[in-house]
This record gives C-alpha cells, structure tokens and sequence, in this order.
C-alpha cells in the first residue's frame, strides 16, 4: 500500500482522497482552507457528491484519511503527492497555472528538508508542456534536487463526472498517465493495476494533451447534438429521438475510423449532405455556426497539405492514390484529387499511383475517373509502376494506403514523403519525412 499525500480538498482531491483510502492506502488532504480541513478530520466530506460522506466518515473513522495544512508534515509522512488545485482561465482564455505553481513551490521547499525520493504527480487539468515548462523547474529550484533523482514526477489526470465520481473511480472509461521516471510510474501502475480498464502510459505531454482533448471533445459533442436539436426543431422534429437513434450505430457513428488525425474527408456523401444541412438550417433561419466550422476545417487541412507540398519545392510530386479513400475508384470529392489539381494549376508536374482508378481505366469501364472533374488528363497521369513513379518525382504525397506497397514506401528513405495517412505508427516527422498530424 503507498502513502499519499493530496494537495488541494476540492472536487477531484477529496474524490481521490477518499477512495485511495477505501483501497488501503494512507492519505493526507493538505489545504489552506480550515473549513475543509476541519470537515475532513470531522469524518465529513467538504463537498456535496453521491456517495462520498458515507465514505469520507467510513476512512477517517478507520485511520486511513486525516487532513492539515502542514506541507512539510504531509510531505515527511508521505511517498508521492498528488496536486489536484484548480487552473481556472487567465484573462487572455490561457490555462491559470498560479494555484499549481504555489502548491509546486510549496512542495519543493519541503523537499529540500526531506531525505529520499518524493514523487508529485500533477492530476489539475494543464495544457501540454505545463509540466516542463512550469511544475518540474519550479520544483528543482524550490528543492535544490534534479528532476527524476531527488523527486520524479508524473501527470495524472481524472475523467470523473459530477454526481458519478465515486462509480467513475472504480469503473473508469479511460486511464493515462505519463512519468519522467520508474518509481512514479510503478506507483500510479500500482494504483489502476486492479481496475477494469487498459492503462495507457504515456510521456507528460501526451497525458497532458488527452485530458484537453477529452474534455473539448465532450463539449463539442454537446454544442454538435444542440445543434442538431435546433434545426430538428426548425423542422418540426424531435432532435432527442433524432440524436439517440444515431448514437444505437456502434459500428458507425461511433466508430475510431473517424477518430483518426489525418487527412480531409470526401466522397460522395460527408460534403454535400454537410452543405445541404448547413444550407436547410439557414433557410428555415437557423444558426449552424458548428457545421459551418466543419467545412472551414476541412478546406483548412487540404490548404496545410498544399502548403507542405509547396515548401519541399518539388517540381514533381508522385501521389500514392487519388480516389476519395482506399479501396474504391469514387473520386467524387476526394481531397486528394482537389489537392493534385492545386498544384497542377501552379506548375507542379503530378504523376499518380492508384490501383483502383488505373484498373478501372484499364478495363475501359465506362465510369473510369468516375466523379473527377478537377484533375486534368487524369487518364496520362496514372502509373502503375509505383517504383518508377517514386524515382522519377521529386516529392512522394501519401494519400492512400494499400498494403501490398507498404514495404516498399516504408523502404523509401532518399525522397521527401508528405504522408496524409501514416504509413507507420513509428514515423514521425524529420529530416526526409514530413507527417500532416504527427
């Protein structure tokens, strides 16, 4: 069992408090307030959530949870602290690191009286590059100890809801954490080992990084179904049925696939039935600031791959497919196609690898280029020969993958490759190779 120290008693502190007491361990709520300090040692929880004051008084009453505001007591009686302060919005909508910075410094002062390694690990929600930039220095110069040998640190942070936090703790959706060192990490190993969930251990940035985008994505969740609901509505539909028949679609609607950083969508349904909801909600005066945001975004991704394409200053680029995704001749809409012709319009001589549109030519189907209306002579472009298309351009564009060709595109190491759908989870950008997400 570990001892723990939880700095800050508010929502997410005294939820961790005291289930980490129920499992065993020996916790320490540290806080300025005296109220919450007294409530605490008083077996009562600070806060109103289901469940936790029968919980609180069941810890305290068994010697597992007691409360202060000495720093350095908790510190001296404790193997790692957990920093749980609120980051509320600076002025400018920037993360407010002032509370986190505060306990960091306190917690570093008490460091540097204390002998052996002490690990903090931050569970307040902070931007990517937080920890590096602000806690572990602020820590270091406080203690007088390097990073990772005298104390380690890891970023922790928590997925509980309101009113379900007791039943989210022991039943989580997701788990991340990253550490700068092995200790940290065996201990928050330690602490989720038993949970019915798949531990992600990730570097601080990641962890960091997962907790912004979980949180955003909640919201855009709510503002899309708001939406939904408002233009339902304009149309004398009930929004509520509307959005719970779409979310019975596990396969689809609540699919991965779509979950994947990458490239611009296309094809013959997302963009125009995008356009044509967009345009019924303006007709029945209806505001769709979200879907008009969606097609903006979209432009935005095929604008990046141009720009990324434009600054190698290749003079011919060799596209692996042009269809709107693998597998499929469609070209109605593809982004990729809409990229070629971006750069055959600005000299930029394309030549294209495609398997499907080149067998659908070879065959004279009569629906060969089948939705292209944007790619000139289209037909002459097509190669399918992808080792002489690659040594003869200057630039590769990965836009679509088949997995017959994979060994050979991942061989390719003296050519610029723009990847738009990552041939390799291991490939990141540098030196001849250039991501569009990663």
């Amino acid at each position: 069992m570990a001892r723990i120290s939880i700095f800050g008693i508010g929502y997410v502190g005294v939820v961790a408090a005291a289930c980490l007491a129920k499992d065993g361990h020996e916790v320490i709520a540290v806080d300025v307030d005296q109220g919450k300090i007294d409530a605490i040692n008083a077996g009562q929880s600070p806060i109103v959530e289901n469940g936790l004051d029968d919980l609180v008084k069941d810890v305290v009453a068994a010697g597992k949870l007691s409360a202060t505001d000495d720093v350095a007591y908790a510190i001296n009686n404790t193997d790692a602290s957990f920093v749980c302060v609120g980051t509320p919005s600076a002025a400018d909508g920037s993360v407010g690191l002032k509370y986190v910075e505060i306990v960091c410094r306190n917690i570093g002062e008490a460091l540097a009286e204390k002998d052996g390694f002490h690990s903090v690990v931050i569970r307040s929600t902070i931007v990517p590059g937080s920890c590096e930039t602000t806690c572990i220095p602020v820590l270091a110069k406080a203690s007088g100890k390097v990073p990772g040998e005298g104390f380690g640190v890891g970023y922790y942070p928590e997925f509980l809801r309101e009113s379900t936090a007791i039943e989210d703790y022991y039943d989580p959706g997701l788990i991340v954490f990253g550490a700068m060192d092995d200790p940290t990490r065996d201990i928050l190993t330690e602490l989720n080992e038993n949970l019915n969930c798949k531990i992600h251990t990730v570097d601080l940035r990641t962890a960091e990084m997962v907790k912004y985008t979980s949180n955003t994505w909640r919201a855009v969740k709510v503002t899309f179904a708001n939406e939904i609901g408002n233009i339902a509505k304009s149309c004398g539909l009930d929004g509520q049925s509307v959005m719970e028949i779409l979310c019975s679609d596990l396969k689809v609607n609540i699919s991965p696939y779509f979950m994947r950083p990458g490239f611009a969508f296309g094809g013959s349904c997302l963009p125009k039935d995008v356009r044509a909801l967009r345009h019924l909600a303006a007709v029945n005066e209806t505001p769709s600031p979200l879907l008009n945001a969606v097609l903006e975004a979209n432009e935005a991704q095929i604008v990046k791959a141009e720009t990324m394409v434009k600054s190698s200053q290749a003079q011919k680029v060799g596209f692996i497919g042009i269809s709107f995704k693998p597998g499929t001749d469609d070209m109605r809409e593809s982004p990729l196609a809409e990229l070629a012709a971006r750069l055959i319009k600005n000299g930029v001589g394309v030549e294209i690898f495609d398997p499907f549109v080149h067998e659908a030519y070879a065959n004279e189907n009569s629906t060969a280029g089948r939705g292209n209306d944007v790619v000139p002579d289209l037909k002459d472009r097509l190669n399918p020969d992808l080792t002489e298309m690659i040594n003869g351009s200057d630039a590769i564009v990965v836009g679509n993958i088949y997995k017959d060709v994979l060994p050979e595109l991942n061989a390719v190491n003296d050519k610029l490759m723009i990847d738009l759908t990552r041939i390799n989870r291991n490939r990141v950008s540098g030196d001849s190779y250039d991501g569009i997400c990663w």
